[in-house]
């Protein structure tokens, strides 16, 4: 992700068919990559971790059960958190997931979350608002994004988000004074139904920050990553419906 300048200079008006289509084919591409993420390096752990595989993945930490991986092309960096999440169904974990009102609760450095608009039952326009004491790169932005929900033919679980070009996010709402538009890329969750009613959770994020990532900076996004997943498991075995899960 990338701070756009403070001001936008222009905005885009479009219509909610246009932006629909527009919406639909770029979340095709996004629900791709983030597949092809998921699949990618599922040999051992422990054997795995700071060897890039074919894909150009690096497992660079294994966590309180979440493996965590980053590659690199060119200025972009994308950051992959997983873990088998054990007597969870794939949708029960992304109904807590997706609940935006409570997103708060499972991302710390969340503001505020809400609904622009719903241009299909599986397709939002949605602002999210980091405040003064997230993380870096996160720290005073906001983000104009979409995000689509697909169930894929053999039961995984897809929620692909990334923010929308610039021009059309002022269209749509306009940057607040004191606060910087971000950009977040090709991102989001991959959800696969494993045996016993359980899950193999992977969560994707795309940055582009123009250059070298310091490596404080990367320890703590790991950190990050890693307590993302922990604290929606917390949520997700806090529904009255569930028990305990490892």
């Amino acid at each position: 992700m990338r701070s756009s300048p403070s001001t936008c200079s222009r905005s885009w008006s479009i219509s909610e068919d246009s932006l629909r289509r527009y919406v639909f084919h770029a979340s095709e591409n996004c629900i791709q990559e983030l597949l092809s993420a998921s699949d990618s390096n599922r040999a051992d752990n422990e054997r795995r971790i700071n060897v890039v595989d074919e894909d150009g993945w690096k497992v660079v930490a294994v966590d309180k059960g979440v493996e965590i991986s980053k590659r690199r092309s060119g200025t972009f960096h994308t950051f992959r958190s997983r873990r088998v999440i054990k007597s969870v169904s794939p949708q029960q974990f992304i109904t807590v997931a997706n609940a935006i009102d409570a997103a708060k609760e499972w991302d710390g450095d969340l503001v505020e979350a809400k609904y622009i608009k719903d241009l299909e039952e599986n397709l939002s326009i949605i602002r999210l608002r980091f405040g003064e004491r997230s993380k870096p790169l996160f720290r005073n932005r906001e983000f104009i994004v979409y995000e689509r929900r697909e169930t894929m033919d053999d039961g995984t679980l897809v929620v692909a988000v990334a923010s929308l070009p610039k021009e059309i996010a002022a269209g749509l709402h306009p940057k607040q004074n004191n606060s910087i538009r971000g950009i977040l890329l090709q991102s989001g969750w991959v959800v696969e139904k494993l045996e016993h009613d359980s899950c193999m959770v992977t969560y994707i994020a795309q940055l582009d920050p123009a250059g070298w990532l310091p490596k404080c900076f990367v320890n703590r996004f790991n950190t990050k990553l890693v307590m993302i997943i922990e604290n929606l498991k917390k949520q997700v075995m806090a529904c009255p419906t569930r028990g305990g899960a490892t």
